[in-house]
């Protein structure tokens, strides 16, 4: 088995360069809803509802920077269906993907001085744009269509990295060819990746939350692949012909206090919350917290595990301090404090159209630096900054 690693624009990348802000008000990081909402506003930038965790942020993007395909005749039979999606975070920027598809919706009768339409069917094979974007500013940059296509919703395992040889440098290097590498896991077992991927340590981290995480540092000039297992007693075997699509909405993975860390949450009462922090040299895992949720003592109304029909779920893992999780009980986020044993905030999930109950992924931690809101993204006469990658196995 060889994967196939696939850049979509020949930079690699360029730190943003790094200014202070003086915005005291803001959060330290947000948990951002990973669904985005398209407006009809002049603006040139997107905007964020920026929350303090656990309460969720929210993106907005003006609909005439996404520039989509012409509009169907609002009398026929196609409609339009537009999503925004943030893709991946890392500590310079969103990468945010908007999937440009059509409808097919006869209209069967009157509704009043409105038209009746019984919805069919959707394309798909939609249109695909994608973008940078500073969480802060709301700056946006647009990247060029990955091999000139726009039909490349098959690219869904994407990252975002960024590098310079020093600080506040120009991009450096140029990166423009997909390349083939040895893999070194078994040729019997093939990786399911249904998590983001995860910048850290200058590698992109692609995860199967049922066996473990194979990295990359693309801009090495000679990238190597390394595989790290999941702690031990946590890999689940694969059964033929079956997939575990539930499994990532129990397991996570990101980083905190500048370290990898891995958590877990059982199914079944007492819910036990397990958190791990990988070794410096990647060698194993060291777990550090492992918390019963029935016996955190007082829970908000309507959040408490085992009162709803949804079995607690993981949400984030905050970026910033490795004691605390982010769990979502059916459309709720609850805040717990895994060191202390204690739940210390809780919060209604808001989506564009009110309270929503959230899947695996539709939560993306993002920490915000303070120099992030006066850095700019090259404009497009520049090279691009940044580059991202997927993986075909």
């Amino acid at each position: 088995m060889r994967l196939l690693l696939r850049g979509s624009l020949s930079a690699a990348a360029g730190r943003l360069g790094r200014a202070f802000s003086t915005a005291a008000s803001r959060p330290p990081w947000a948990m951002i809803h990973s669904i985005g909402e398209l407006v009809r506003s002049p603006a040139l930038r997107a905007s964020f509802q920026l929350a303090e965790p656990p309460c969720a942020s929210h993106l907005r993007v003006p609909e005439h920077l996404v520039d989509p395909r012409p509009r169907p005749d609002p009398n026929g039979d196609i409609m339009p269906h537009i999503w925004c999606r943030v893709r991946a975070a890392s500590g310079d920027g969103l990468l945010l993907d908007f999937m440009d598809a059509r409808a097919t919706a006869p209209i069967v009768g009157k509704h009043g001085a409105d038209w009746a339409c019984e919805f069919a069917g959707i394309d798909g094979n939609p249109d695909m744009t994608r973008f940078i974007c500073n969480p802060l500013s709301g700056q946006l940059f647009r990247l060029p269509d990955i091999d000139g296509m726009k039909k490349t919703v098959c690219y869904r395992r994407l990252g975002i990295l960024t590098q310079s040889e020093r600080p506040n440098g120009p991009p450096a290097r140029e990166w423009d060819k997909a390349v083939g590498l040895p893999s070194p896991l078994p040729p019997a077992r093939r990786m399911d990746i249904d998590h983001e991927v995860v910048a850290f340590a200058g590698r992109l981290w692609w995860v199967d939350v049922s066996w473990g995480t194979i990295s990359l540092d693309p801009f090495s000039d000679r990238p190597e692949l390394r595989f790290v297992e999941l702690p031990r007693g946590r890999v689940v075997e694969p059964v033929k012909g079956k997939w575990l699509p539930d499994l990532c909405r129990y397991r996570r993975m990101g980083v905190s206090e500048g370290r990898m860390r891995y958590a877990e949450l059982s199914q079944k009462k007492p819910f036990v919350l397990s958190s791990f922090a990988l070794e410096d040299d990647g060698s194993c895992w060291t777990l550090e917290h492992r918390v019963e949720l029935n016996r955190l003592g007082v829970w908000p109304d309507g959040c408490r595990p085992g009162q709803e029909k949804d079995t607690p779920c993981i949400g984030v893992i905050d970026p910033l301090n490795a004691n605390i999780m982010i769990l979502t009980v059916g459309n709720h986020a609850i805040s717990v404090d895994m060191d202390r044993g204690k739940v210390i905030g809780c919060s209604l999930i808001q989506g564009a159209a009110g309270p929503i109950s959230p899947s695996s992924g539709f939560l993306t931690p993002c920490a915000l630096l303070p120099w992030l809101g006066s850095s700019l993204i090259p404009s497009a006469g520049d090279r691009p900054s940044h580059v991202f990658f997927e993986f075909h196995v």
